[in-house]
């Protein structure tokens, strides 16, 4: 996510506290948020699909296989 879409979102934060927002601004800031949110899941996909858990054997097996499994 851009980082003026981030600096946005924190705008509109404190507005929504010192002065309240308008309805427009409500629908900006739940979509740059639902945005924000979007971006985050795939971070964290991505770093679960490359990361690996090393068994006290030293078996070595991917996160994305193990959550196949279940």
């Amino acid at each position: 996510m851009e980082q003026k879409k981030i600096e946005r979102i924190s705008e509109l934060s404190r507005k929504s506290r010192a002065e309240g927002l308008t309805e427009e601004e409500k629908l900006e800031q739940q979509a740059l948020r639902q945005e924000y949110i979007q971006s985050m899941r795939q971070s964290l996909r991505a770093t679960l699909d490359n990361s690996v858990i090393v068994r006290p054997d030293g078996t070595k097996e991917k996160v994305s296989d193990r959550a196949k499994k279940k």
